[in-house]
């Protein structure tokens, strides 16, 4: 557990917090490339670390992200007019590009130099993978590029990308991905098998049984690595061999969850520290992957608008299920033997994550011996925005080949994590030996 001081330093991501400037050393999505479509179209609303934002997609195809009110009298430049390379505040006029200089205020005398003197705080962006990126750092500690995770390289027929709106902070997202051992409850389906969903197979068509089959409570062994941590979870299978599913948590909020046949990786970027998106990967790197079977169990959110706790709207991706429709559980097939009533496996996660209110009291916690991960991430966390606080900068930002792994989800005779990495290095391109 963690005392309400400890939580707090965790959970807060604000302007001037510990966390807030460590995850201010990162590159973090902030928008699907698709959210902006067209340049010089609408822009959007956001809020990211707890800053009010505005992106567009100005006239040249770059994405420019500015503070959200214009700095004469901070009205909202969401209403602004995106045109030649630039937003343009309705108010009075005056227009910023993507770079925060003002390039026109035709509010003012031609021969005033008050143009030249303001900017608007604006940050840089970087498109790749689907997504566009944003960097709210120092400018000289800004790296050259986003992480080089494998998603972010492959075409867009072998990725597919799901945002989704969460009310909960960010941490109890990443706890849930990192958490090997609810998987044999939460998204288990003990029905006969003609009665299961696509998503209880494989992309050959075999059936997912290992977590009927091994032990429920699985062993772990979590390690420390440049660019975050990874950590495995044995369990035994009734032939004496061991189920092994190894997760990367990577640095600042990302994981890497292994998948027989197709993989994933999610993202937890905190809006405030009651808001985060999930951005949910699912990958095929050897093939083009048939989207339609996820389509249909895990749609994408939809563009909509959210009032936050203050009153603030921002614009952003709302999924199917919410608090207010009971995520769409069905009793029915929860007594018929679906262990949730919950279909897709995302919206399990979300009811669970969500339903611990929006900043999870940990000081009322009883960890066990399943938590290691989730102890060995927050304490990574906070060591490292401890260290920042003392000067010492964290490496993973400026080392993006570092992202360059893998999970791994595979039947051993390895009972020990070391060996087993050393054995399947290769397949899993795990850095062994930088923990």
């Amino acid at each position: 557990m963690l005392n309400k001081d400890d939580n707090a330093y965790l959970t807060k991501t604000g302007p001037g917090t510990p966390m807030g400037n460590l995850f201010r050393r990162f590159w973090l999505p902030l928008f699907l490339s698709s959210e902006l479509p067209e340049t010089d179209g609408p822009p959007l609303r956001t809020r990211l670390l707890g800053e009010d934002l505005v992106g567009y997609r100005d006239t040249n195809g770059h994405v420019g992200v500015l503070d959200a009110y214009c700095p004469h009298r901070r009205a909202p430049l969401f209403y602004g007019r995106n045109e030649e390379c630039g937003l343009r505040c309705v108010y009075h006029g005056w227009k910023f590009d993507a770079e925060g200089t003002c390039v026109d205020m035709p509010s003012e005398p031609a021969d005033s130099d008050f143009k030249d003197r303001l900017t608007i705080r604006a940050y840089p962006t970087y498109e790749v993978g689907g997504l566009v990126w944003v960097y709210m750092g120092p400018s000289e500690r800004q790296p050259e590029r986003p992480p080089l995770l494998e998603w972010t390289e492959l075409p867009a027929s072998r990725v597919r990308i799901v945002k989704w709106f969460h009310e909960n902070n960010y941490m109890q997202g990443i706890e849930g991905d990192i958490d090997t051992a609810h998987v044999s409850f939460l998204h288990s389906d003990n029905r006969p098998e003609a009665a299961r969903s696509p998503v209880n197979t494989n992309v050959s068509g075999q059936p997912r049984n290992f977590f009927t089959v091994a032990d429920k409570h699985p062993r772990l062994t979590a390690m420390d690595t440049d660019y975050g941590m990874i950590y495995g979870g044995r369990r035994y299978m009734p032939d004496g061999g061991f189920y092994w599913r190894v997760t990367q948590w990577l640095l600042p909020s990302f994981s890497l969850i292994p998948g027989r046949g197709r993989r994933g990786g999610t993202a937890w970027i905190p809006v405030d520290d009651e808001h985060c998106v999930r951005y949910s990967i699912g990958m095929t790197p050897e093939f083009d992957m048939d989207k339609s079977v996820a389509d249909t169990l895990t749609p994408g959110g939809v563009p909509q608008q959210f009032t936050l706790s203050d009153g603030t709207i921002i614009d952003t991706m709302i999924p199917y299920g919410t608090k207010a429709n009971q995520y769409n559980i069905d009793r029915g097939l929860q007594k018929a033997g679906h262990y949730s009533g919950i279909v897709s496996i995302p919206m399990q996660d979300k009811a669970m994550i969500e339903g611990m209110t929006r900043t999870v009291d940990r000081s009322l916690e009883h960890l066990g011996s399943s938590d290691i991960a989730v102890i060995a991430a927050r304490r990574r966390l906070m060591k490292l925005a401890r260290d920042l606080e003392n000067g010492i900068e964290p490496v993973a930002p400026t080392h993006p080949e570092l992202y360059r792994v893998r999970p791994l989800d595979l039947l051993s005779s390895e009972p020990e994590f070391g060996k087993l990495l050393e054995q399947h290095a290769e397949d899993a391109k795990v850095p062994v030996g930088t923990a």
